[in-house]
């Protein structure tokens, strides 16, 4: 299944994507897509309902982050070798763990906006895991038991701020930084995880190609090891890495400006496209 969360920002609906592309209202079956809406049982539920039963959308209606509710926002630095490369770094010996800000979610269309003093603000595209069932301490050759589904995550990521600390968090959290969508895709869709091909296109010139068979650390092997170091919940997303291509790796590097448009996507899961603004600085005196 694909399901999606639709409408203006804080007013989603719920939906799923039938087989011909069209979007179709939950309403009524689930109040909305939220963890509870991600265990086993509610899944196979779900999974039994015609969608030509369900009412059509009709329009072409906002998408938002298709899973309300999120509890944690992982992510995974440098796991892939070939980006590990272009950013100047050794392959880590075990994961690199990081989290970026419940608040920087946002609709997969949404505009990313550049925080006021920003000068490097990078793409990245990745593939996000979503939790269904409470993993702790689970054993790597079950881990994929614990997913309910997989997306596509832009993990914005302002350099300059990044790099002042060894702590990635403040460069990867602002508003707008964490575009996630179209569509949460349920895991009986994907037949190999680790075969997804991956690309990200600025203004129409492809920065990024690349594919999860590349990466350092499987999805497998992420769910258990951070199942280690904190209980991962229902409805928490994992953000998987990114393969070589982003700004801040080209020679000379090149970074977001406003006016440009990011067009990002892996197949079966969905394509995101965001236009950058600028965010004007507060006025003196005034509260942002």
């Amino acid at each position: 299944m694909k399901l999606v969360r639709y409408g203006r920002p804080g007013k989603e609906k719920p939906g799923l994507i039938d087989e011909f592309g069209r979007l179709r209202s939950l309403a009524g079956i689930v109040d909305d897509i939220t963890a509870a809406a991600l265990s086993r049982q509610a899944l196979k539920k779900l999974s039994k309902i015609d969608p030509a039963s369900l009412p059509l959308v009709r329009g072409q209606p906002r998408f938002g982050v298709p899973l309300a509710g999120i509890g944690k926002f992982i992510a995974i630095g440098l796991n892939y070798a070939d980006h590990a490369e272009e950013a100047g770094m050794a392959i880590p010996p075990e994961p690199i763990v990081f989290s970026k800000a419940i608040s920087c979610l946002s609709g997969p269309d949404d505009p990313i906006r550049l925080p006021p003093g920003s000068k490097k603000t990078d793409w990245e595209v990745e593939l996000g895991v979503v939790i269904g069932t409470r993993a702790q301490y689970v054993d790597e050759a079950q881990a994929l038991d614990y997913v309910a589904g997989y997306c596509v995550v832009n993990d914005v990521s302002e350099r300059a701020w990044q790099m002042q600390s060894s702590q990635w968090d403040k460069g990867k959290g602002a508003d707008t930084f964490g575009p996630v969508g179209p569509w949460l895709v349920t895991t009986d869709e994907i037949l190999d995880v680790q075969d997804l091909d991956m690309y990200l296109e600025v203004n129409g010139k492809r920065m990024q190609t690349g594919s999860t068979a590349t990466m350092i650390f499987g999805v497998a092997h992420l769910v258990s090891y951070l199942s280690r170091y904190m209980t991962l919940e229902p409805g928490d997303i994992i953000a998987t890495g990114t393969p070589p291509g982003v700004g801040m790796g080209r020679t000379p590097p090149r970074y977001l400006k406003s006016g440009d448009t990011v067009r990002l996507g892996i197949p079966g899961l969905g394509e995101q496209q965001q236009v950058v603004q600028a965010t004007p600085m507060p006025a003196k005196g005034k509260r942002a």
